[in-house]
């Protein structure tokens, strides 16, 4: 985990971020615990319950980016999920366990990654000699001294590696064996991950194997070569449970629009409601999931949940859930300012966004404060007049501006073309003055 102090974390968020300074401090300080937890004895360090948060405030205010950009921070296993898609055992649907196999998953991608640094060298080393055999095959037999150079083999492989290394030797073709693993049998209405652990690992080891030759180029033949020596010089073994304690340690899950599982009365749907918070609070609080890679313990995964509780309040969740999420964090309304510095401060604006898009085309394209400050105007009234969706208002409300310009950008031909407010005006007006016309456009 990297060695980031609160304030960096900050910092760091406010980059691509805007606004929800406590949202921000609170994320902060978790992920430090994290670290901090790191450093402690082994017999404490099993007793430092990490600090659950949840994130309570309406959609499009930074809630999901930040976990993101948290993950990719921390180098983190990280995953989303959706409360909505689970259902209570027993019922048809996807059950809560399959967020911990998901989060194993993605931390099996980051370990193998560092897997496959620590063996480039060696692999390219091999998949070089590979090809060399290929391009060269050595001899069946030695050559004798009395009628052949016993040492000319070993100078023209040398000339053929100095070639290789140049490129002149790109455009030739070689034969591989590429080995391809037969699909599993998929039954209907039951997917994988809803099959036992055994079983799926089963079905794989007895998959057959079919193994093809195929016909490429040095290029591409190099990079099936290389991944075929990085796999096998990686300790798979020692990789699956990397991957475990990985998930174990460092990993986060972030379960999105968690209000809607709160049960409301009369209503035969929330019987699956209520279901679906009683599976979820053991994953919460700490318990043993099995998965293909081995068992994984929840304990010190960092959950943060999130929601817009328009209908039902935080305190209507199962209490001892409630109790799973210590830290509190209300984001609030974007105002017409925070729109503004959206559209100007991120590293990744927006109006960047579409400057870069359509600089491929030749065109130069330049915002305007007074442009700025009327696209954050209209973005602002349109969420006060419709369904306040927070920020996304802007990703909307600039496609529509720039439609005809991203339309007829090829055509055009190079330049520049500067965005105004009476652009601005001339394109929006109409849709956002007529409310019931800005409820299906914007």
């Amino acid at each position: 985990m990297r060695d980031l102090t609160p304030r960096q974390i900050v910092a760091e968020l406010d980059r691509h971020i805007v606004g929800q300074h406590d949202a921000k401090r609170a994320v902060s300080v978790a992920i430090r615990n994290r670290w901090r937890r790191q450093r402690l004895s082994e017999e404490l360090r099993s007793e430092v319950a990490p600090k659950n948060i949840l994130m309570i405030g309406p959609t499009g205010v930074g809630k999901t980016e930040i976990a993101r950009r948290l993950a990719k921070l921390t180098g983190a296993p990280f995953i989303k999920v959706e409360a909505t898609k689970y259902t209570e055992v027993g019922y048809y649907g996807r059950d809560v366990e399959s967020m911990v196999r998901e989060l194993v998953e993605s931390a099996l991608v980051l370990v193998r990654e560092q897997a496959r640094e620590g063996v480039e060298a060696e692999a390219h080393r091999r998949a070089e000699e590979r090809l060399l055999d290929l391009l060269m095959p050595p001899p069946e037999e030695p050559a004798s001294e009395s009628t052949d150079d016993p040492g000319r083999y070993h100078r023209t492989r040398e000339k053929l590696r100095e070639m290789l290394a140049k490129g002149a030797l790109d455009s030739r073709t070689v034969e591989i064996a590429v080995e391809q693993r037969g699909a599993p049998m998929m039954v209907t209405g039951i997917g994988l991950e809803q099959l036992d652990m055994d079983l799926h690992g089963m079905l794989e080891r007895f998959l057959p194997k079919n193994s093809s030759r195929r016909e490429m180029n040095v290029v591409e033949a190099r990079r099936v070569l290389f991944e075929q020596e990085a796999e096998g010089l990686i300790n798979q073994e020692k990789l699956k449970a990397d991957a475990v304690a990985l998930a174990e340690n460092q990993g986060m899950i972030f379960i999105d629009e968690i209000d809607k599982i709160v049960a409301s009365e009369g209503k035969g749907a929330d019987v699956s409601r209520q279901g679906v918070q009683r599976d979820l609070l053991p994953i919460v609080e700490g318990t043993t999931v099995q998965t293909k890679y081995g068992y994984v313990k929840t304990d010190h995964i960092l959950f943060f949940a999130a929601g817009a509780f328009h209908r039902a309040k935080p305190s209507e969740l199962m209490p001892e859930l409630q109790g799973r999420f210590p830290i509190r964090v209300e984001l609030d309304d974007l105002t017409k300012d925070d729109f503004i510095r959206i559209l100007r401060e991120p590293k990744n604006a927006l109006t960047r966004q579409y400057a870069s898009l359509l600089e491929t085309e030749g065109i130069e394209l330049l915002f305007d404060e007074a442009a700025i400050d009327s696209l954050a105007d209209y973005a602002f009234r349109v969420n006060q007049m419709t369904q306040n969706i927070g920020a996304r208002r802007l990703a909307t409300i600039m496609e529509k501006l720039l439609e005809d310009l991203s339309f007829e950008a090829p055509d055009r031909g190079a330049g520049q073309v500067k965005i105004t407010a009476d652009y601005v005006r001339e394109r929006l007006e109409a849709i956002t003055a007529d409310e019931d016309l800005s409820r299906f456009i914007l």
